[in-house]
């Protein structure tokens, strides 16, 4: 019998990348498909490295699309495959994205973010967001987490193996190129001690029974030939998407009732939001604290009310991109009278400091 990746829970000092692989061995991946690109290499190299112990396999593809195909491939054979990616690999990949939003494929997919444009720097950014949330020739029917902390990467690599499977989305787990290489400590664990139950892969192909008989045919397309036909299955991809959306919302908030400004912020930059309102709040001023951690769906209507509750007369959104949060930010909150400030640093790591001088230029 091959022995459990991790039992009971530990204490670790990982890098991003090695979390990332410990994450998926937790959640019963038994393949990863994938190509070398920076800062994400090492998920590649540590799998290789551990999958062998643990009875899991490994496909080095020719390129980042076929990568994406080939986990396409072995989802619908019933295998919990995944893939990880950065900066043009995620340009790549988004032909197979798109096709697994087309056929509603459990697809999970781990991004690095690095910068750009075009092959930009190969170590910080949060320059992806708008490519992973709507990259491709869809509607954007994805789930995408993104995480602040090492902790957050192993436990939301968990969760989205378990999304995907159970609403067959695709789902991403959004890093950047400071969690994939920095180390950080964290507590390992087994998800069965913990409670979290894994939901097991099924096929989409090959099933048994006569079709017409004892099963309904599959119908797992991505390609219409009329213009009626791809109308009809954009309205249900999209009932679909909506009543799944509150199911899997998910947000953090502090201090936002009778806030004055509210910093919006996500990924590794949250954290740096976090401790600039807490300062902010020992020196009297009544700052905020929003951040989206799934950023398709969006939380707005939770946003929306944190607003109300605050009465807060500004926005103040922080990010490490030239405002892809911030345009996706307008779009949720379309119709709100709010004013909304912006400190952009595109592909430059933003401290506390960055936002407690924006903050009080501001007020």
């Amino acid at each position: 019998m091959v022995e459990k990746p991790i039992t009971g829970s530990r204490k670790a000092f990982m890098t991003g990348n090695e979390i990332v692989t410990w994450a998926a061995l937790a959640s019963g991946a038994d393949i990863m498909f994938g190509y070398p690109i920076t800062p994400q290499n090492e998920v590649m190299h540590y799998w290789t490295r551990l999958a062998p112990r643990f009875g899991r396999e490994f496909l080095q593809t020719e390129d980042e699309i076929s990568a994406g195909f080939t986990v396409c491939g072995a989802v619908q054979a019933g295998r919990k495959a995944f893939t990880a990616t950065a900066g043009p690999g995620n340009v790549l990949m988004q032909e197979p994205f798109g096709m697994a939003e087309a056929m509603r494929l459990p697809v999970v997919a781990v991004i690095q973010q690095r910068g750009g444009p075009s092959s930009g720097t190969v170590v910080y950014s949060q320059q992806e967001v708008t490519l992973t949330a709507y990259g491709g020739n869809g509607e954007g029917h994805r789930i995408v987490y993104s995480v602040a902390t090492h902790q957050e990467i192993f436990d939301y690599v968990i969760k989205a193996f378990n999304t995907a499977w159970t609403y067959r989305f695709p789902t991403f787990v959004l890093g950047d190129g400071y969690q994939a290489k920095m180390r950080e400590p964290l507590e390992l664990y087994d998800p069965a001690e913990r409670g979290i139950q894994l939901v097991p892969p099924t096929p989409l192909v090959g099933l048994p029974g006569a079709i017409g008989e004892d099963r309904e045919p599959q119908h797992l397309c991505n390609i219409y030939s009329l213009e009626e036909e791809l109308y009809d299955a954009v309205l249900r991809l999209e009932k679909d998407y909506q009543a799944m959306a509150p199911l899997v919302v998910e947000w953090q908030e502090k201090n936002c009732d009778h806030a004055e400004l509210i910093v919006v912020s996500h990924g590794v930059v949250s954290r740096a939001a976090d401790d600039a309102v807490q300062a902010l709040r020992q020196e009297g001023v009544r700052a905020g604290f929003f951040r989206p951690v799934t950023l398709r769906p969006f939380p707005q209507q939770q946003l929306r009310e944190a607003l109300r509750r605050s009465g807060a007369g500004r926005l103040l959104v922080a990010e490490s991109s030239q405002g892809q949060l911030l345009r996706l930010l307008r779009q949720e909150l379309y119709g709100e009278r709010v004013p909304i400030d912006a400190l952009l640093m595109p592909g430059v790591g933003i401290v506390d400091e960055d936002i407690i001088a924006k903050v009080k230029s501001i007020l």
